[in-house]
């Protein structure tokens, strides 16, 4: 089992989705067997038996663990989780803090799912209402379009100058010469840095063959700052990078930080397939957009020097970078305080003048925002994250929007009740193929086309026949643009308002019919339903208004293959 509880000492050790490992020790806590049945009802929170993925949220539980054993303990409670009652329970949790109340009601009902048996009504207090409400957190709105814009402008500007002076620093590597030989010029501090790798002040003076003291008195350690954040990515691009790097593509902050070189998938020269962990959710994956695939090509090349030379436990690190010049550590982790330091450096302001407050996660929501504005024309997307609840994504993409992003949402709900209006008018059928037929039964629709008596002809003669029925108006731009003939697929006509069905259209409906049929055969009833659900439905009500003898007769001339429907090669059926 991938996840258990350790006796000896007591402890819990964990194996995530993404293959690491962590371990935890409940040892020296005065009660064992309360530990030790609490420690129960953690694995049964830790995957792969429940949501917890991560090492760090496993600490925080672990921590809570400890608090409710000693403070039950240090109250005179000398029992196991089974001989606890709600009034000591209740007790403990109503003197908070919020997050231990929380944490500790998890542990009990996961031991409770454990199959250990709990004192009466134990369970159902901690399953009940807290006594420490949890704050209602916000989700971090979008950033302004303004603060956006500079973001990626400061951003882009860096990484394209570092870029350029590495490029630069790299010719002049060609025609370099040892320093201590031939000068300390800058092409040679270059071209010795380009064989040793990122190496500290007085290990560069040794090379160079003078004492640390004379390296600096002679002025070497200005040039070798200016070589080494040339040759190398410094902590400063680093930052750039992965900044730009989740404008551009949307990925989850951890999911970025911790990328390897083996997550790239390339398919093609322009087209990636990236792997990433999302601690919440594990294991992902997305095609990079465009702008992405560039910059990460461009990273690949400006880092691929420093990864050459880099131990090989960390040569699979995408993100290599010298954390600072003049000695040789690598970038490890870039935190809070490194991004403050950085967004003060260059001078990155917020509309209120004030230096910027850069939220990684935050920078997800704002792509996804900025993504949709551009993208979103009136049809409603089936979701932005498949990883969030329908509440989850409204709280996150839909109510924290800026005022034009707002009209585009309300422009798609405002066309989903549009088409849902649609939907629920009866078919247009007439039975008999005659103009009087049509004017007398519809007089509404005849009024609402604006149709004179020589188009109503055609219509109903068969000149305006689309495959499914006749179109009152080809360039309606219903479903396409105005003055383009319509687009849409043959099942769309079904809840067209434009479209009219005679009985000579039987044929062809029921062709469509059995296509559904094969459809349905071959795909679930859930994405069925979600793709050819509606117009399954009408079809029935279309052919149930033409004459039985009718559609018997035509039944016999279907063959049911997809010959007989004008598809693409996607909307074929095996």
């Amino acid at each position: 089992m991938p996840t258990m509880v350790v006796e000896d000492p007591l402890g819990v050790e964990c194996v995530f989705s993404d293959g690491s490992r962590a371990a935890f020790v409940l040892d020296g806590l005065p009660n064992p067997r309360l530990a030790c049945d609490l420690a129960v009802g953690l694995v049964e929170l830790i995957h792969p038996h429940g949501t917890v993925d991560a090492a760090g949220s496993v600490g925080h539980y672990v921590r809570s663990l400890r608090r409710m054993v000693l403070d039950l303990t240090g109250q005179g409670f000398a029992g196991g989780a089974g001989d606890l009652r709600r009034g000591q329970l209740a007790e403990f949790w109503m003197a908070g803090p919020t997050a231990l109340e929380a944490t500790t009601r998890a542990l009990v009902e996961g031991l409770a799912r454990s199959g250990a048996v709990l004192g009466e009504g134990v369970l159902e207090l901690a399953a009940g209402r807290h006594f420490n409400i949890q704050p209602n957190r916000q989700a971090l709105p979008p950033y302004p379009e303004a603060e956006w814009d500079r973001l990626t402008g400061v951003c882009r500007a860096l990484v394209d100058e570092s870029y350029a002076a590495h490029r630069k620093a790299l010719l002049s590597v060609a025609g370099g010469r040892h320093p201590g030989e031939s000068g300390w010029t800058a092409e040679n501090f270059c071209w010795l840095l380009a064989r040793t790798g990122p190496i500290g002040t007085p290990q560069f003076a040794e090379r160079v063959g003078v004492t640390v003291n004379v390296f600096r008195n002679r002025g070497g350690t200005p040039g070798l700052y200016q070589a080494v954040q040339a040759v190398f990515p410094h902590l400063d691009t680093l930052i750039a990078y992965q900044l730009l790097f989740g404008i551009y593509s949307g990925i989850v902050p951890d999911g970025i930080a911790d990328l390897g070189v083996g997550d790239i998938e390339w398919a093609g020269d322009s087209t990636v397939l990236l792997s990433y962990v999302k601690g919440r959710t594990s294991a992902e994956s997305l095609n990079l957009p465009r702008s992405a695939v560039r910059l990460l090509e461009q990273w690949l090349s400006h880092s691929a020097l420093l990864r050459g030379l880099v131990a090989d436990a960390d040569r699979d690190k995408l993100w290599q970078g010298v954390s600072q010049v003049g000695n040789s550590r690598l970038v490890r982790d870039i935190d809070r305080n490194s991004i403050h330091r950085w967004v003060r450096r260059f001078g990155v302001v917020g509309d209120d003048g004030q230096p910027m407050k850069i939220h990684r996660s935050r920078i997800r929501t704002s792509h996804q925002s900025m993504r949709d504005k551009g993208t979103w024309t009136g049809s409603a997307r089936a979701t932005i994250d498949p990883n969030h609840t329908p509440s989850v994504e409204g709280d996150h993409y839909l109510t924290a929007t800026t005022p034009a992003q707002l009209h585009a949402v309300e422009t798609i709900v405002e066309d989903a009740q549009h088409d849902i209006l649609r939907r629920a008018h009866p078919p247009t059928v007439i039975t008999e193929e005659d103009a009087a037929a049509l004017a007398e039964g519809y007089p509404q629709l005849i009024a609402e086309l604006g149709l004179d008596d020589a188009a109503i002809t055609e219509l109903v003669g068969g000149a305006r026949d689309v495959f499914t029925a006749a179109c009152g108006d080809q360039l309606s731009g219903l479903h396409g643009p105005v003055g383009k003939p319509c687009p849409a697929r043959p099942w769309v006509c079904l809840l067209c308002p434009l479209a009219v069905f005679a009985p000579r259209h039987a044929g062809n409906l029921l062709r469509l019919k059995a296509f559904f049929s094969r459809q349905w055969q071959q795909m679930p009833a859930a994405h069925f339903m979600a793709v050819f659900g509606p117009y399954a439905t009408r079809i029935d009500q279309v052919l149930d208004r033409f004459e039985p003898a009718l559609l018997a007769s035509t039944a016999a001339e279907v063959a049911d293959t997809d010959h007989e429907i004008p598809l693409r090669p996607e909307e074929q059926t095996a």
